[in-house]
């Protein structure tokens, strides 16, 4: 039992840190696409901006404000996703949406982004960690897009 509480206090640590430094926060110059979005329940706001080179997501940046669940899974969102193409980007989405949403096992594909593996024990927070990628399924898939954010 206590290997399962260093695992979770080490992730802890993870969401903790890209909450307080997250990675990639603030707005791109001329991005391809930008997205808005956020969650009434708790106030989470996520702005996610994207520059694609060709089928490579080249530039992602996020910003915004909420608690440290939303924005610590937008930090580890872009660090994971910039220079990834837009397949393997979805396939990273599904994985996600899997882990917190449906409570499946962590997929290998998910790298450090196994730190939010934690929230789907807390079903009023997965919708803080689905927030930035739930606008980034908007951009991906825009036809099919339609959770409540604005996307341009």
């Amino acid at each position: 039992m206590a290997s399962a509480s260093l695992f979770d206090e080490l992730y802890r640590e993870v969401i903790l840190d890209h909450s307080r430094n997250p990675k990639n926060r603030g707005r791109l110059a001329a991005p391809t696409r930008t997205a808005e979005g956020m969650n009434p329940v708790c106030g989470d706001e996520v702005i996610l901006d994207l520059t694609f080179d060709r089928e490579c997501l080249s530039c992602l940046a996020f910003d915004g404000q909420g608690c440290a669940i939303s924005q610590a899974s937008a930090s580890l969102m872009t660090e994971r996703l910039t220079g990834v193409s837009r397949g393997e980007a979805r396939e990273v989405c599904l994985a996600v949406r899997s882990m917190l949403v449906q409570g499946g096992e962590p997929a290998a594909i998910l790298g450090d982004l196994e730190a939010l593996h934690g929230v789907a024990k807390f079903p009023v927070r997965v919708k803080c960690a689905m927030l930035a990628w739930t606008l980034l399924e908007g951009i991906l898939e825009p036809e099919e897009y339609s959770p409540g954010g604005r996307s341009s």
